[in-house]
């Protein structure tokens, strides 16, 4: 048993699937790996996410070190969130997995298209 964080996790898998658990994150971060990108971009391309679930999503995924939320001294203020070297690392592993769906799942590949 793993203690980290006053949770429990069964095994270091359970305890690396919490970065990405939930129905948001993966999602996110696939977005952000793309490139740099605004708060209301994301929004408009991660379909179906209401403003405040994302800004909580943003909040987590920052306390766990994948993103990097970048303030530029602009008015209004500009905002980015891109992807740390962590971030890049556990967002390749989520294009696999997508892949891999891709692979044995082809026709549903066009049922859940996103703009680029």
């Amino acid at each position: 048993m793993i203690d980290y964080n006053n949770k429990k996790y069964i095994c270091l898998l359970d305890f690396g699937v919490e970065f990405i658990r939930g129905k948001w994150k993966a999602v996110i971060l696939c977005h952000l790996y793309k490139g740099p990108i605004r708060f209301l971009e994301l929004q408009r391309t991660v379909k179906g996410i209401s403003q405040k679930v994302l800004n909580d999503k943003l909040k987590e995924l920052e306390q766990d070190g994948l993103i990097i939320k970048n303030i530029y001294a602009e008015i209004p203020p500009k905002v980015e969130y891109s992807l740390t070297d962590k971030g890049k690392d556990i967002t390749r592993i989520i294009k696999e997995i997508e892949d891999w769906s891709i692979q044995y799942y082809p026709d549903l590949k066009d049922s859940c298209k996103q703009p680029d």
